[in-house]
């Protein structure tokens, strides 16, 4: 019929068995072996052996106990050789403690209702003159206790001190108050999680707990003297049912648990020597009138070996329909056990009389089956460790040691191949770990503790100043350095040129509630700006999120993925004002565009005039480059100045060439036109040193674009350059050299002469600028993202000014403004007469982003290895000032 769950042991002439033993055995062997879904109902096995029988008990007891590896979990009790006085309760007792054994190669069951039951019928509550010391509060105390939240020994701390006072104040809230709080919420039941065996008690169905209200008011009446009033079978049946609740819990299987499947035998009890009437008897009985009356099944199966049959169902079977007495047991159990019959769960059989006799072919021990394989217990462990090594590799991939999330400040990252690229306005996240980029990383340092600095004035401001937050954009990982080269100098200066203006708004009077502060979120595009829209749909959360956010700075190099980036920026609705963009019709991607810089017209026609009337000359060769894979199409900033040179030169631009690292330049060599450069700055190194080829030769003229200042911001790469080669280059911001500057000041120009002052503080750029004796240059781009950032400052104070009236002392409501609502104040204040920047007037023409006439000029550097040389104004176009546009002259 069934197979049995065994594994062969070698016999021995003890395993003999009567007749219909292997039935038995086999029907035993079925029902301990826990099927893999749902569980099955277990009778209470009643064998009845005459006098004369053999001793079927041993033969189980070895069937069961002697298995090798997994054991079923079992307990024999020979009740003939236990005292007399034994009762229920007493034989619950050692039941317990056998199947609390860590014996069956299995992790052990545990009880959690039995044990208290059982400990609180061992509590004698005695009524004394002292309250503390009777009723209800000594079992609290004694509960409370039991479950471990006391120790016995508390430790003292010494001193007369106030720290060993406060000391004792925390010690006695950690082992008084604090577990008496929580031992009280748990003994009330009202709180789901915790207390739930307290709850089970009231809720269960014996000795009507809702009578007593709490369980406190329950526990008293199972102590020793208060149950003398209630049922003993009650009782009795309190204690049983407990027990059986805990084997329930203990075999129940839940998905999210693997271990709850490793049970796969349920326990059972073998019952040697009952006698009717006796404290076995009264066990079974029990058992079957707790799972007739609460309608639940358990986990235990119970053999009981007795001499006469029950007196609730005296007609045994015999051994041998021990199969089919089960089967009609098993259809005729709902019934009998929704009438509650007294045999409900009863099976009873009969033991042929003689010897046991050997029956060869049936096992003798029985061994729990294997758990599932995906239950076993190395399971978690590997499971854990995959999700380990995947969640690794999936945050290895998505962040990396300097690029990851943090709960300090607003920061969001990730790494894109091979790039950190998001946001961050705190110090946990610094952009930029690679070796020689040392400034870069103390410039954002110095923003974010800037951050800190405003965050702290807008709140001891009771908020009444207007605060507006502003992000830089741009590339600032990616590029191939060396340890002692820095290859981010655009972005460095424009960082610092956003610092300057953050510094500048925090040394306003604490008192001027009309001056903004300013916040600064940094964030990195990737290596040309590749991944910009990656980092604007990030801002495009932060924008959602973040009211004071107005516009965004930045995006350092003209191409296709910046103008991208201008579109998604413009259907964020966040205005961009580009310091450093000169490529011809950035704007045309975004209608909240304003470029700072002249367009790449204005260049070529710079270079064109300069070389007509100054230089003379007739012919030009050029050579652009577009840097590393990149190419003219997608690199706008030098397509558009290559096709402003055509047109500007015409005719006379007898060579146009790409020039890549390698080609010699041998063919220049003497070459008396203008030799010009129209390419990236990280090519100009390898473009003089092919030029070195020439030695006392070189061409006459060498002309540069602006792209070339970060080349000449960086001492290491210009230490090689041939020392007889003069460079003529094109500025930006030649009005904010220190010479210009100085000179600024002493005529009393406040817009540059602050400006001055704050570069050469000692608390805001490293080094400081402009310092009296020498000192190091401000940078190209420090005065354009200053004037980017101050145009958008002015804009939201003018703003704010209108906004409240004469309330300034009114609090400053970030929502009240948005940022097409500041673009469109800059417009309008611009068409007042421009507004007066550091590095020229910034002017815009109606429905346009590119500034009109704004000044650029042409420095010279007579050798370029002296790095401590000034560059010396050659020749400038645009209106440094206000009023029209004078046109191009000599500098």
């Amino acid at each position: 019929m069934r197979e049995p769950t065994t594994r062969p042991r070698p016999r021995s002439n003890r395993d003999k068995l009567p007749g219909g033993g292997a039935e038995l055995l086999s029907l035993l062997a079925w029902l301990l072996r826990r099927p893999r879904r749902g569980d099955r109902r277990l009778p209470l096995l009643w064998l009845v052996r005459p006098a004369g029988a053999g001793d079927a008990a041993a033969v189980l007891r070895r069937f069961v106990g002697q298995g090798t590896g997994r054991r079923v979990p079992h307990v024999v009790l020979d009740l003939a050789a236990r005292p007399e006085t034994d009762d229920v309760a007493a034989v619950l007792r050692e039941l317990h403690r056998q199947l609390c054994l860590e014996a069956f190669g299995a992790a052990r069951l545990r009880f959690r209702h039995y044990p208290l039951a059982d400990w609180l019928m061992h509590q004698t509550l005695a009524v004394g003159a002292d309250p503390g010391d009777s009723g209800r509060a000594a079992l609290v105390r004694r509960l409370r206790d039991w479950r471990g939240r006391r120790s016995t020994e508390e430790p003292q701390v010494g001193g007369e001190s106030g720290l060993g006072t406060a000391l004792q104040v925390l010690l006695w809230l950690l082992r008084r108050a604090v577990p008496s709080a929580v031992f009280r919420i748990a003994v009330s039941g009202r709180v789901p999680v915790v207390g739930r065996q307290y709850r089970w008690f009231m809720r269960q169905q014996y000795l009507a707990p809702r009578q007593s209200v709490t369980f406190l008011g329950f526990a008293e009446r199972l102590t020793a003297g208060w149950r003398d009033g209630e049922q003993p079978a009650q009782v009795e049946k309190l204690l049983l049912h407990a027990f059986l609740e805990d084997l329930r819990q203990a075999y129940r299987r839940r998905f999210w648990r693997p271990g709850d499947w490793r049970r796969t035998a349920y326990p059972v009890l073998l019952l040697d020597r009952v006698t009717v009437g006796g404290v076995g008897h009264t066990l079974v009985r029990l058992l079957n009138d707790v799972r007739n009356e609460t309608g639940r099944n358990d986990p235990l199966l119970v053999v009981a070996v007795a001499a006469d049959p029950p007196p609730e169902l005296p007609a045994a079977r015999p051994l041998r329909e021990a199969e089919q007495a089960y089967e009609e047991w098993t259809e005729a159990l709902p019934e009998t056990r929704r009438l509650r019959r007294a045999a409900a769960w009863l099976v009873v059989l009969r033991l042929g009389g003689g010897d046991l006799l050997p029956q060869p072919g049936v096992p003798p021990a029985l061994v729990a089956p294997d758990p599932p394989w995906w239950s076993r217990r190395f399971l978690p462990a590997a499971v854990a460790v995959t999700l380990l090594l995947g969640l690794g590799a999936w945050a290895n991939g998505r962040w990396a040691p300097d690029c990851h999330p943090t709960l300090s400040g607003r920061v969001k990252v990730q790494v894109v191949d091979g790039e950190c690229v998001g946001y961050s306005d705190s110090a946990a996240q610094v952009f930029n770990s690679d070796p020689g980029q040392d400034r870069l990383r103390a410039v954002q340092r110095r923003i974010f503790a800037q951050n800190r600095a405003a965050e702290e004035v807008w709140r001891r401001s009771d908020r009444r100043r207007p605060y507006l937050t502003l992000v830089y954009l741009g590339t600032l990982t990616g590029n191939r350095t060396r340890a002692d080269e820095e290859s981010y100098v655009s972005e460095r200066e424009e960082l610092e040129g956003m610092a300057t203006a953050q510094y500048a708004l925090l040394k306003e009077s604490a008192g001027a509630d009309g001056a903004a502060l300013l916040h600064i979120v940094v964030a990195n595009a990737g290596r040309q700006m590749r991944h910009a829209g990656r980092a604007v749909t990030m801002l495009e959360e932060l924008a959602g999120d973040d009211p004071t956010l107005l516009g965004v700075v930045g995006l350092v190099e003209s191409r296709t993925t910046t103008a991208a980036a201008l579109r998604e920026l413009n259907r964020v609705g966040l205005p961009v004002l580009a310091p450093n963009l000169s490529a011809d019709r950035m704007d045309e991607n975004s209608s909240l565009y304003l470029q700072i810089s002249a367009p790449n017209r204005d260049q070529a026609r710079l270079i064109e005039t300069y070389a007509r009337q100054v230089l003379r000359v007739g012919e030009a060769h050029v050579y652009y480059t577009t840097g590393e894979d990149s190419s003219l199409a997608e690199d706008l900033y030098v397509s558009t100045l290559v096709d402003g040179l055509r047109e500007r030169f015409g005719g006379r631009l007898t060579r146009l060439d790409e020039w890549r690292t390698g080609r010699r330049l041998t063919v220049e060599c003497g070459y008396p036109g203008v030799l010009l450069f129209a390419g990236r700055w990280s090519e100009f190194d390898g473009f003089l040193r092919a030029l070195k080829e020439c030695g006392s030769d070189p061409p006459r003229h060498l002309l540069a674009d602006d792209s070339v200042n970060r080349y000449m911001a960086n001492p290491g790469l210009r230490a090689s350059a041939p020392g007889n080669l003069p460079v003529t280059y094109v500025s930006k911001a030649a009005l904010a050299t220190c010479a210009a500057l100085r000179a600024a000041q002493a005529r009393r120009d406040d817009a540059r002469g602050s400006f001055l002052t704050w570069v050469r503080a000692d608390d805001l750029l490293d080094p400081p600028r402009c310092r009296e004796g020498g000192g190091t240059a401000v940078g190209e781009r420090v005065s354009l993202a200053y004037d980017a950032s101050m145009m958008m400052v002015r804009a939201l104070e003018s703003l704010a000014a209108r906004l409240r009236h004469a309330d300034t002392g009114r609090r400053w409501e970030p929502r009240s403004v948005n940022p097409v609502g500041v673009h469109a104040e800059v417009l309008r204040q611009n068409a007042a007469g421009g507004y007066s920047g550091v590095g020229g007037v910034i002017r815009y023409g109606p429905d346009s982003g590119e500034p009109v006439a704004k000044r650029i000029a042409l420095l010279t550097v007579a050798r370029v290895p002296d790095v401590d040389a000034e560059p010396v104004e050659v020749f400038h176009c645009g209106a440094a000032d206000g009023g029209p546009d004078p046109g191009c002259r000599p500098g």
